[in-house]
């Protein structure tokens, strides 16, 4: 055959091949059979190894997947990739209709278009000339990893889009949901028990860790499916509803969900939403609920934004799954502030697509007030569709002979620890075991606490390192993470050359620690991360808080009698100060001045020294974090209330009640610009507003 024979002819089979991979697993209509559809991809192969000067990226061989990768590229997407504002409560979806409407008018005619919410990965695909560029994941909403090879093997997305009976746009970004259906993924699973792997915990899981796997050809051998729902950027598209933008996403080849309808009331709503709920087990594939949308596309133009998700949409979320299990037997896990909890052990059961076979019974309170035994029926639900917890006892099914079967015994707290063995104490209706640092459970829970973003900020130190750490005796008390060497971490499961340099290294960098961080990282009783952050800028150093009396820690604002009891008792328990003793000989803390000498010593240095902020509402281009650091940075003090004494409230987008506070009171109110413009005219740098967004 010809060259030029051969270029038209593999044209003719691409066509060909794409159209029949559009009825399959877009359509579920094939039109051929297998043994055809693998005659014209053999064809097609075999062309391409002759010629393969005439391969085009867009070939359906190319979704055959590529090489591994190093790591995936950070990718900024085309339009933000907001969440959606969310309930399950009938009363917040009316206010949100009530919102819409008075924010368009009494003119004006709403209508909602009402799609099943996906639960599987969110994705970006970007189009160039009708051809699939790039694929990111959601990340952050602004920015995500670029996994384009790997969705190029999902048979339901197209390479290259369909331009008839609709032009697709010279540049298109498109957001879809990846997803797995329940059988492929049961199937998947039998496949990793009977490899001797471990199962996936639900569908969306497995789609998310099929989408992040570094070697395509792992996600290809994975059943990946997608759904697109929505338009985020595109060059000369004309279409004014959201009903437009499904049929333009189908026109050009793409699955979108045929349950999608309209509706004009919030009645009707909440009557598709229930019908869905009913519905929602036979799908074949997870939902979580409802996504509502106004179908107006300029309307929404109208609506806008705030800085975390758009005020023309609403996911009108389903109630917690229930199901009714056997109690096999309650034991008790011990948490990182020493509370015991009673967990049930459960006959496994499938809860919204994920296996329980344990859950939380709370406290001792909450057994006995269920009166919850070993060998009982119980009926779970997960919480927020995430963390199992028994609700009810129920009777024994079966005759009267059934019904009258003994029981087991009334479940009692044990006395002692179950990790160390200390005599256990009750507060309140908690049991609580007073051995602090020394306690091995505990131990490795504040490992994690002290690893957190938010405290020391040790990548790589989650859960299951700390135990591990603990377990084999490497970390006995809290001070000896700080003295781990790479030649400890490597014959430790899980532990590489690199990982184990990456972590020390993460670990060194970590003891040279602010003073709130290592506050908050402490886990004192009842210090959140502001109270820590208050703390730390009142005394200035360590020291100077370790040593303050009840009544001097009740001179920093947030700080009662209670918390100052609990801070004061933390610090004087001798088996506690012998661990802060040694943590402070192997870190060094960024200190200060206590915050009276520093703004009487820094007056000039400190332009908003004195000067009180409350935030409310979001802000977009910078954290609220990011802002009260800046703001002390400059000598001023970040409130939580409003009071006479505030000099300004920075009201951000959904303000609360504090705006209307400050409205009363007369206190000077700044809208973001105005507050970032007061930053730089007091000498922060432009640049840096920009990079803490």
């Amino acid at each position: 055959m010809s060259r030029k024979r051969a270029e038209a002819r593999i044209h003719e089979l691409a066509a060909a091949i794409r159209h029949h991979d559009y009825l399959y697993y877009v359509r579920d209509s094939p039109e051929v059979s297998d043994e055809e559809y693998d005659r014209l991809f053999r064809e097609l192969r075999d062309l391409e190894d002759r010629h393969p000067e005439l391969v085009a990226p867009d070939s359906p061989t190319q979704r055959v997947a590529g090489q591994p990768l190093a790591s995936f590229p950070t990718i900024e997407h085309a339009a933000p990739m907001l969440s959606l504002d969310s309930d399950q409560a009938e009363a917040a979806l009316r206010r949100f209709d009530e919102r819409v409407r008075k924010g368009l008018g009494p003119e004006a005619d709403v209508a909602y278009t009402l799609e099943p919410k996906l639960d599987g990965a969110s994705i970006e695909l970007v189009y160039r000339e009708g051809r699939l560029h790039q694929a990111s994941t959601r990340g952050d909403g602004r920015v995500g990893e670029g996994v384009t090879e790997n969705v190029r093997t999902i048979p339901a997305v197209p390479l290259r889009l369909h331009d008839r009976p609709r032009p697709v746009p010279p540049f298109l970004a498109v957001r879809g949901e990846v997803i797995m259906r329940v059988r492929d993924f049961e199937k998947l699973n039998e496949r990793l028990l009977a490899e001797g792997k471990e199962p996936f915990a639900n569908p969306r899981n497995a789609a998310a860790g099929a989408l992040r796997q570094l070697d395509p050809q792992i996600t290809k051998a994975r059943p990946l499916d997608l759904y697109a729902y929505d338009v985020l950027l595109a060059k000369g598209f004309p279409e004014t509803t959201q009903g437009d933008v499904l049929a333009a996403l189908a026109d050009w080849g793409f699955r979108v969900n045929e349950l999608t309808e309209r509706a004009a009331t919030a009645d009707e709503i909440v009557a598709y939403h229930g019908d869905l709920e009913r519905r929602r087990d036979d799908l074949g594939y997870e939902i979580d609920g409802v996504v509502v949308k106004l179908d107006d596309l300029p309307a929404r133009e109208r609506l806008g934004w705030t800085s975390r998700h758009p005020r023309w949409a609403f996911a009108f979320k389903f109630p917690p799954r229930k199901e009714v299990t056997k109690v096999l037997s309650i034991v008790t896990s011990v948490g990182r502030t020493g509370v015991v909890t009673p967990v049930a052990l459960l006959l496994p059961i499938e809860l919204g697509g994920v296996t329980v076979s344990r859950a939380t019974l709370h406290n001792r309170e909450e057994v006995a007030r269920k009166d919850i035994r070993e060998g009982d029926r119980v009926r779970v639900q997960r919480a927020g569709d995430v963390i199992p917890q028994v609700i009810e006892r129920l009777e024994p099914e079966g005759d009267e002979a059934d019904r009258a079967h003994e029981r087991a015994p009334v479940w009692r707290m044990p006395a002692e620890c179950p990790s160390c063995g200390t005599p256990l104490v009750e507060r309140g209706p908690f049991t609580v075991c007073p051995n602090g640092f020394r306690c091995p459970a505990q131990l490795a829970g504040r490992i994690v606490h002290l690893a957190a973003r938010d405290a020391l900020d040790i990548a790589g130190l989650g859960d299951e390192t700390a135990k591990l750490f603990v377990t084999a005796g490497l970390v006995r008390q809290l001070p000896d993470l700080f003295g781990l060497g790479v030649e400890q971490l490597l014959p430790l499961e899980g532990f590489a050359q690199k990982s184990s340099e990456k972590l020390v290294e993460a670990i060194a960098k970590a003891s040279h620690a602010e003073l709130r961080r290592f506050l908050y990282g402490l886990g004192i009783p009842e210090v959140g991360e502001t109270v820590a952050r208050d703390l730390a800028l009142h005394f200035g150093s360590f020291a100077g808080l370790r040593g303050a009396s009840a009544e001097a820690l009740q001179e920093v604002p947030g700080v009662g009698p209670r918390m100052a009891e609990a801070i004061t008792a933390f610090f004087a328990d001798p088996g506690n100060a012998a661990v802060l003793d040694e943590l402070l000989a192997r870190m060094k803390l960024k200190e200060g001045p206590p915050a009276a000498k520093a703004a009487a010593a820094a007056e000039p240095e400190a332009p908003l020294a004195g000067k009180k902020f409350v935030f409310t509402g979001g802000l977009a281009r910078i954290t609220r974090r990011r802002a009260q650091e800046l703001v002390e940075g400059l000598g001023g003090k970040a409130a939580g209330s409003v009071s006479k004494a505030t000099d300004y409230v920075v009201v951000g987008e959904d303000a609360g009640s504090k705006a209307e506070a400050a409205r009363k009171l007369g206190v000077e109110t700044l809208d973001e610009e105005g507050f970032l413009a007061l930053l730089t005219q007091h000498g922060v740098d432009p640049a840096e507003l920009e990079q803490s967004g």
